[in-house]
């Protein structure tokens, strides 16, 4: 006699019943994408507090301890150093929540360039492979960036000037405790610890600070993050100039290679501004740098599109400020700036010159 029961040695598990798939209407894959965005943003804002947490440990212990050591003469400067250590494990540890930030902040960026921007404008194009970059990594899971990216970049956003109020303080500790330094002998000798030479510790943190920046340079440009909104640091950097000018414009959110020094030079410049806000450019350059501003129109070959373009000759101790009047008014605007060799006429050198 025969039964339908399974062997004694047969092992397997039992599969789960497969649930059959069937085609969405549009409606109902709308809906499912906005509750999956949702989703993503929500996971996103929770490490971006995780990541606003650390720093303010970071902040708060640096305060504290600060106090402490410039509350007395008697208190070590030791504890600066100290400090140092426990800041640069804020950094580290920061740097692998931002990980995650990044891996659900990407998906809602791909989510928002790809998705929602297409719906809202028909101008907007998706990137091709988008929903399958979604799809992978929904199967497989991986952090956007690497540990070491991870920890220059938190260091260049919120660290370094950490870092940098942290030696100074060491320094001034040594320089005015228990009274005045009148020679350099008597700053080494503070600077000792322990049997270790003074000149021996102000190395290590020579070393110690020159490393991190180092870190904050070099990590500028390995790989494009996709999450976190930054500024205009350029993509694939490679010249040590460009790095550290990226470096500085993302810690200080301020280009250092657009200070010019205030006084006037005789260079004259000539400026060609692409952009589609041509009344909101051209307005402050006409009413504010008093600089003849002319329109010129222009098709753009691969667009078709017509644009406007602005054609305007400035000094060159203006150029800075046409730059900030352009990127306020149109941060997408395409100028080009180059050299005037002889400028002539109205507000410049006379014709008959």
């Amino acid at each position: 006699m025969t039964t339908d029961q399974p062997a004694a040695d047969d092992t397997r598990e039992p599969q789960p019943p497969s649930i059959p798939k069937r085609a969405m209407t549009d409606a109902e894959f709308n809906m499912t994408m906005a509750h999956f965005y949702r989703g993503e943003v929500s996971r996103s804002n929770t490490w971006r507090t995780r990541l606003d947490a650390t720093t303010n440990w970071a902040v708060v212990t640096t305060g504290a301890a600060l106090t402490f050591v410039f509350g007395t003469v008697d208190h070590s400067p030791a504890v600066i150093l100290i400090l140092t250590w426990l800041v640069l494990l804020f950094l580290f540890i920061e740097a692998r929540r931002y990980r995650y930030y990044e891996l659900w902040s990407s998906r809602v960026r791909l989510l928002e360039t790809n998705h929602f921007a297409p719906q809202l404008s028909a101008g907007s194009v998706e990137q091709p492979g988008w929903a399958e970059r979604l799809v992978e990594s929904l199967h497989h899971p991986r952090f956007p960036i690497t540990l070491l990216e991870a920890v220059g970049r938190r260091y260049r956003r919120n660290y370094a000037p950490l870092f940098l109020v942290l030696a100074a303080s060491w320094i001034v500790k040594l320089a005015i405790h228990p009274s005045a330094a009148t020679s350099w002998d008597t700053f080494l000798a503070r600077a000792a610890i322990g049997p270790m030479h003074g000149g021996i510790v102000i190395a290590i943190g020579v070393v110690f600070n020159g490393l991190l920046i180092a870190l904050g340079v070099f990590t500028v440009g390995l790989r494009e993050s996709e999450g976190e909104v930054f500024g205009e640091a350029p993509k694939g950097v490679k010249r040590l100039g460009a790095r550290v000018a990226a470096a500085t414009r993302e810690a200080l959110e301020v280009d250092l290679a657009s200070i010019r020094p205030p006084w006037p030079t005789g260079r004259k410049h000539l400026v060609f501004i692409f952009s589609d806000k041509i009344q909101e450019i051209s307005q402050p350059l006409l009413g504010e740098l008093h600089r003849g501003v002319t329109l010129i129109k222009g098709t753009g070959m691969f667009s078709g599109e017509e644009h406007g373009i602005l054609l305007c000759v400035v000094a060159g101790r203006q150029v800075t400020r046409l730059k900030q009047i352009v990127y306020k008014n149109d941060a997408k605007a395409f100028v080009v700036v180059t050299g005037a060799q002889d400028v002539r006429g109205e507000g410049f050198r006379p014709l008959e010159a």
